[in-house]
């Protein structure tokens, strides 16, 4: 078995096309979500993407090709590619196939995204909700773990659509201005729009991936389960080695939903006393869905080395008893990442700074 590690990362956001960009705009406060129309009249909040030319499967192969090229030169690209997503191509039965059921073959997005990388080396589609980047991630860490490949690619997308931001407003899941993680008058989430890509080496590199977990409890599809939150956190932990008190940082689900975010507080509170700092995203780059795990994990390392980080410009509920930090703390050494989704996934990974 050998060790895995981050060997580089790309990002497209709300924030910016690449990471030096997004960081610099995080530093002068963010971008405020766009109002997004899917119905007459009918308008909810997403934070997107900058503008491009082409229609939306030209955009798609400039964000990828740009996103693939932060992470550094792939030769012949014979590697894996672990491609991620909640929507896949809705974007483009919306609005160039005019195709209403929303059909086609699983695989088509992720043939799209290999054709334009030229992708040579085997290609996966992971597809499991707001979950789909963390669990490519923890698929491919497998593979480099085990020795069938000294790399990988992991690739998550999530672009425009009105189908996904008609469906959460529909549940009501959706806020009508902004996201707040953890805040007194959170409201619901934001969506967001995200391609983010990580490289995966057997090769040291500052960052290694320890272990992580996938705990499915479907009792609340669309909802938090503590006891779930509880296990993927006791499952990662003990696959990497580690106790509660070794954890230095935790980055938290927390999307902004009334009931949600509480479970979740609560539910990190038994398992870590007392609680490490803790650091939300999705105020910046509203939940990204099938891509999150992907973006927020290279956001957050971009944040780390940086110095950039998150602000947290409102009220936190005091009910929840949790605060969120505004800087990176000092002593950090091993970071905890927690995504969960609908269908009652529940997503964890265990990154150590190799440096610190």
């Amino acid at each position: 078995m050998t060790g895995v590690f981050l060997a580089g990362t790309g990002l497209a956001c709300v924030l910016g096309d690449d990471m030096p960009s997004a960081l610099a705009s995080l530093q002068r406060g963010g971008v405020a979500p766009t109002p997004v129309e899917v119905a007459g009249g009918v308008r909810w909040p997403v934070y997107k993407l900058a503008a491009q030319d082409g229609d939306w499967t030209q955009r798609l192969r400039a964000t990828v090709r740009r996103v693939v090229a932060q992470t550094g030169d792939w030769g012949a690209r014979t590697a894996p590619l672990f491609v991620a997503s909640s929507s896949l191509d809705i974007g483009f039965m919306e609005r160039e196939k005019h195709d209403l059921r929303l059909g086609g073959d699983l695989q088509d997005f992720a043939g799209i995204v290999a054709t334009e990388l030229d992708w040579q080396g085997p290609v996966f589609t992971v597809s499991t909700a707001c979950t789909s980047a963390l669990n490519a991630l923890l698929a491919a860490a497998d593979l480099v773990r085990g020795g069938e490949t000294p790399e990988a690619l992991v690739i998550g997308a999530e672009l425009d659509n009105r189908f996904t931001v008609a469906g959460f407003g529909a549940m009501q899941l959706l806020a009508p201005d902004s996201a707040q993680p953890f805040g007194a008058q959170r409201k619901g989430l934001v969506l967001g729009e995200a391609v983010a890509a990580l490289r995966l080496r057997s090769q040291p590199a500052r960052w290694q991936l320890l272990g992580g977990s996938n705990v499915v409890d479907g009792r609340n599809p669309s909802g938090t389960e503590a006891s779930a939150v509880l296990a993927m956190c006791h499952e990662a932990l003990a696959r990497s080695g580690l106790r509660p008190g070794d954890i230095d940082l935790i980055k938290v689900q927390a999307a902004g939903s009334p009931v949600n975010d509480a479970i979740e507080a609560d539910a990190l509170k038994q398992v870590f006393a007392p609680l490490p700092p803790l650091v939300s995203l999705k105020s910046a780059i509203g939940h990204t869905l099938g891509a999150a795990g992907a973006a927020e994990l290279a956001l957050l390392v971009g944040c780390i080395e940086s110095g950039a980080w998150p602000p947290v410009d409102y009220p936190l509920d005091d009910l929840l008893g949790i605060a969120l930090v505004t800087q990176a703390p000092r002593a950090l050494r091993h970071v905890l990442l927690n995504v969960v989704g609908f269908g009652g996934g529940h997503a964890s990974l265990v990154l150590k700074d190799c440096e610190a």
